[in-house]
């Protein structure tokens, strides 16, 4: 496989104080040790502008959790792209479950969203995902399939990042099988919706990710790296994640 993308989601958590404790273990870690791992962090908006500064001239990049799909206006308390950009940030996540779920943020919304993303130089990671139900009912392609079609627009140029709802924040991870096939499916997916691009579109997986499981995730075809998150947050457990997945591409 081509060298992996690592993504830590942070989701909302990290105060200054606790944001700084986390990206100076990291930055004492890569000071000391090389990283050839692309390692993106997704700190909440608040953090985004001041650890752009601690992180300049390291190996760590920085990513949002969300945008908006207009530029400019009357939006309150949304952050547009062109801001993010403004403070730093090179990547962003768009339609993880939590946004879908908690914001009813549709298909449409999202393939919006990416347009600005790459609009203002953004990386979008697009998410998508089945729950437990859509999975025991045999329908999490078919909703997947639906999801691909509608949040991707036709110029795409991001990630997608294959998260099973059940699997997130519950500490257990798809099986490595179940990984393997969705990918597999995804990537016909994509060729089928942007031809022979679709065949280089990266796809991560996320969803429970952390080191005792990383390396045999890693090991699967077409994966182009992980979306990490909980781990992300503990900066032992994300190094020595960073660890593993430097040995296993050495290897």
């Amino acid at each position: 496989m081509a060298t992996p993308i690592i993504v830590g989601n942070w989701k909302m958590h990290g105060l200054t104080s606790e944001a700084n404790e986390i990206v100076s273990e990291l930055l004492n870690y890569s000071n000391n040790h090389e990283i050839q791992i692309k390692t993106v962090l997704c700190p909440p908006f608040t953090q985004i502008a001041a650890l752009k500064e601690k992180i300049k001239g390291s190996p760590f990049l920085l990513g949002a959790q969300d945008c908006h799909p207009s530029p400019q206006g009357a939006h309150t308390g949304d952050i547009s792209a062109p801001m993010l950009k403004d403070v730093g940030a090179d990547y962003v996540l768009l339609g993880h479950s939590e946004r879908r779920r908690d914001h009813y943020e549709t298909d449409e919304l999202i393939c919006e969203k990416a347009i600005a993303a790459q609009n203002s130089n953004l990386v979008p990671i697009v998410c998508i995902g089945e729950t437990k139900e859509e999975r025991a009912a045999k329908d999490h392609k078919f909703v997947m399939g639906i999801q691909i079609k509608g949040s991707l627009p036709q110029d795409f140029n991001g990630f997608v990042a294959y998260e099973p709802i059940w699997a997130i924040g519950t500490g257990v991870s798809a099986q490595k099988h179940e990984i393997a096939e969705i990918i597999e499916f995804i990537r016909e997916e994509l060729t089928e919706q942007f031809g022979e691009r679709g065949k280089k579109i990266p796809i991560l997986y996320g969803g429970s990710v952390k080191p005792s499981n990383i390396r045999e995730i890693l090991e699967i075809e077409e994966l182009g790296g992980v979306l990490v998150g909980s781990v992300s947050i503990m900066p032992k457990d994300f190094l020595q994640l960073l660890e593993i997945a430097h040995d296993f591409i050495s290897t």
